[in-house]
């Protein structure tokens, strides 16, 4: 292998570290009002964050320093590990429903997400299986055929609990990362589709996600109902205005915006810190991507180059869902907003997954 640099893409670490301090006091800013009420503790969601976040910094660190094709001789196993997982979860006494939705594990006091820790498995799964088999890509039965059989294996196993939004953004990463890996564009044409017609049919099996459409097209038909949460994001992002309300001095979040420090947590940021503060959130995220791409283009193997386009792919996708959902450009979805929005599973899954970017960012041939 090439012989490593002494340091890793330090642009892309600053940019990493400030957005998850930028996360760190939103999530505090966003839920003490509701963490008063229900807990007693206006820190308590900022406290568990700030332990996540100590736990995901201590394993990007360690990561970073691990050599990325470590990733390659264990992708299978952490697939399996993951698809375990992912069926342990199913069974009640095991998995915690949380939302509707069957996807947590308890841990003592916390509880994990195998559906996040999924992402980063596949990614690194397909990764070596397209860098072994690129020759094959181009055909459909030998090269596209199984690598998109094992991705829907996954979906179905996450949709089974179920989490739609999750499993977009798995399968979104993963068609993207075949796709730059040289399959045909008339494959993927027709499988488009398939692919369409297949969202079409699990949206309209679950009413709850077709009044999140019909929500989503005109969310004041049913402003107490599935147009809610859409509404009240609106009404924070609109007074935030050009310099904000001032951090701390949100009114969505006294019990008008659900649970704001999660997947709306942007609407709370745009509404104290304004389009500034919003503006620089996503310049951030425009560097961290711009930093990503650029040590995808440089890494030193196929398999290098895959893993972090997938990596960053999957930042893309959810930042864009995220703020796209908050702005009311898509419709609902629950999707976190990386590094800002609460989650413990979802935060230290992306700080291990840029300790990766960080390690292939230190053999790049820049």
């Amino acid at each position: 292998m090439p012989k490593t640099k002494s340091t890793p893409d330090l642009v892309f670490l600053t940019a990493t570290l400030v957005l998850l301090a930028i996360g760190l006091i939103m999530v505090y800013s966003a839920s003490a009002v509701w963490a008063s009420y229900k807990f007693d503790d206006a820190f308590f969601f900022a406290k568990r964050q700030l332990l996540f976040a100590g736990i995901g910094i201590v394993a990007m660190f360690f990561v970073m320093n691990v050599e990325y094709w470590t990733w390659r001789t264990w992708s299978k196993v952490g697939v399996l590990i993951c698809f375990i997982l992912l069926v342990l979860v199913l069974i009640p006494g095991i998995g915690l429903v949380r939302g509707g939705a069957r996807s947590w594990l308890g841990v003592g006091a916390f509880s994990i997400q195998p559906s996040e820790f999924t992402k980063l498995a596949m990614i690194a799964f397909l990764a070596k299986y397209l860098s072994e088999n690129q020759k094959r890509i181009t055909s459909f039965k030998k090269g596209l055929v199984p690598s998109l059989g094992i991705v829907f294996i996954a979906f179905a196993m996450i949709m089974l609990q179920p989490d739609l939004g999750t499993g977009a953004v798995m399968v979104g990463t993963c068609v993207m990362m075949i796709f730059i890996s040289g399959a045909r564009i008339s494959h993927f044409v027709w499988l488009g589709m398939i692919g369409l017609a297949g969202f079409a049919g699990l949206i309209l099996s679950a009413p709850y996600r077709i009044a999140r459409i019909t929500s989503y097209l005109d969310p004041w038909s049913d402003p107490l109902g599935s147009g809610f949460q859409i509404i009240q994001s609106l009404y924070a992002i609109g007074p935030g205005g050009l310099m904000g309300l001032g951090l701390g001095q949100s009114r969505q979040k006294f019990y008008y915006l659900p649970e704001p420090q999660t997947d709306f947590i942007f609407a709370i940021l745009s509404e104290e810190l304004g389009f500034i503060g919003g503006t620089f959130v996503i310049l951030l995220f425009s560097l961290l991507l711009w930093r990503g791409i650029r040590i995808a283009l440089r890494a030193p193997d196929l398999f290098g180059s895959l893993l972090a386009v997938g990596i960053i792919g999957m930042l893309a996708i959810q930042v864009m869902i995220n703020i796209g959902v908050v702005t009311g450009l898509m419709p609902v979805t629950g999707i976190t907003l990386p590094f800002l929005s609460y989650g413990g599973s979802s935060l230290t899954l992306m700080l291990v997954a840029m300790g990766v970017l960080l390690n292939i960012s230190r053999y790049a041939k820049f």
